[in-house]
């Protein structure tokens, strides 16, 4: 029995110095310093990244009118090209002949108008003097419209002849860069072939476009009035290229779709950019960066907070203790600081960071919060 008690003894000693240990381990250290920041206003800018799809502002897929052998490819691919340049050209000789023809027919039509013409005066001079009928007369009028409009027909296919001809020659309809040319010498093409002879973009500027979900745009046309004054009054935007780097002149937003995809519930909106080193190609990929700029904000970093059930906290000092306290954000970060729309006031004092190690009540010895961890980061989200 005695031997029982003192296991029972020992036992609860082991258990009680462990509770000790457990307490000691647990419990803010006395000594501990808690960096923290006094609650100002100030000015940020914040960027939102979309991803964006690259277009030449004119991109022109190329097919010939006329059918007929490759007999010259004129441009190299992804050459520069000009507005009228010769790019290819198609067998001119069947349509040479029929141009030939048609002159022909044209000099033959003229010469029977003329015929017709003397007969028709000679005569309307034998009916005044009763030497032929009014039949003879006209039928001789009869006889010179249809030589007028034989001479009309045969010079219409005259026109046609010289523009089947003139089509042999493809040439470019715009300044750009050619594509890549699918076809070479002796493919024989026509206006119905599934593949363009090439295509020309002209990105001596590009759009880009991309799509921005309906409450940021609700929220961006609320803060310049309307849409129309959110296309003049919106700041200029930057392209991150697809390899990372910013592209390196600013953009502008000067389109917004008038209607909400069904599909995505998203609106669609194109930004301009110039391009005169050619260095963005149509097709190409990348993502706009549009600026927003808040004044007279509270902004606290976000190690300062911690989150409980999809609710924010921080710790205020009160007093020289932790007091924890529930705040609103705005959506848009820059990924290293909140933008705090309730819950704060200037002036009070909240623990800067390591708040998810506080408990309610710790005792909060301060120290200067460091500048680094409170510099205005911009970020894209």
């Amino acid at each position: 029995m005695r031997k029982t008690r003192i296991a029972i003894l020992m036992l609860g000693g082991l258990i009680l110095a462990a509770c000790r240990q457990g307490t000691t381990g647990t419990a803010p250290k006395s000594d501990t310093l808690y960096q923290t920041l006094e609650i100002t206003k100030s000015d940020r800018t914040l960027t939102t990244g979309y991803s964006a799809a690259i277009s030449g502002v004119q991109t022109v897929e190329i097919r010939p009118q006329v059918s007929g052998m490759i007999t010259d490819i004129l441009i190299e691919e992804g050459e520069s090209v000009r507005k009228g340049q010769v790019l290819f050209i198609i067998d001119q000789t069947p349509y040479k002949a029929a141009y030939e023809i048609a002159v022909a027919n044209v000099k033959s039509a003229e010469a029977s108008l003329s015929t017709a013409k003397l007969i028709y005066e000679s005569n309307q001079d034998l009916f005044e003097q009763d030497v032929v009928s009014e039949f003879d007369l006209m039928t001789a009028q009869n006889a010179l419209i249809d030589a007028e409009a034989r001479l009309a027909l045969c010079k219409a296919e005259e026109v046609n002849a010289s523009n089947n001809l003139s089509y042999t020659e493809v040439r470019s309809p715009v300044n750009g860069v050619a594509s890549m040319i699918p076809y070479r010498v002796g493919a024989l093409v026509g206006s119905n072939i599934s593949q363009p002879l090439v295509t020309v973009s002209d990105d001596s500027r590009v759009y880009a476009y991309f799509s921005m979900a309906e409450n940021q745009m609700l929220d961006m046309v609320q803060q310049y009035g309307s849409l129309k004054d959110a296309i003049k009054q919106m700041p200029e935007v930057e392209l991150v290229m697809s390899n990372g780097q910013v592209y390196e002149h600013k953009g502008k937003i000067n389109a917004i779709s008038g209607t909400i995809s069904e599909n995505t519930g998203a609106v669609s909106l194109r930004a301009v950019f110039n391009n005169r080193n050619h260095l963005l190609r149509n097709g190409g990929s990348g993502t706009i960066i549009i600026p927003s700029e808040l004044k007279d904000c509270i902004v606290i970093p976000q190690a300062a907070t911690y989150e409980l059930q999809d609710r924010i906290f921080v710790y205020r000092v009160i007093d020289g203790k932790a007091s924890a306290t529930e705040i609103t954000v705005a959506p848009q970060n820059n990924g290293k600081e909140y933008i705090v729309t309730g819950g704060l006031q200037v002036g009070e004092i909240i623990v800067a960071e390591g708040a998810g190690l506080i408990k309610e009540g710790t005792e909060i010895k301060s120290k200067p919060a460091e500048t680094d961890t409170l510099n205005t980061v911009e970020g894209i989200q």
